[in-house]
């Protein structure tokens, strides 16, 4: 998948976590099928669908 996607992390009301993936054009083109207890576990799973976290340049932070 492109970078200039947007990736939404979130929580759902069972207070999991989940990813899904907007193409420019708003609509929904990819989502978890699955509740995740760890953000981390979460954004694991989006990077085998082409997710890439993006690092700040001078504070070396992940940003989602």
């Amino acid at each position: 998948m492109k970078d200039d996607f947007e990736w939404d992390f979130y929580k759902d009301s069972s207070s999991q976590w989940r990813w899904r993936c907007r193409a420019t054009n708003g609509r929904i083109i990819g989502a978890s099928s699955e509740g995740y207890h760890n953000k981390d576990d979460c954004w694991c799973n989006a990077q085998i669908f082409g997710f890439k976290p993006r690092v700040h340049h001078s504070t070396g932070l992940v940003l989602s």
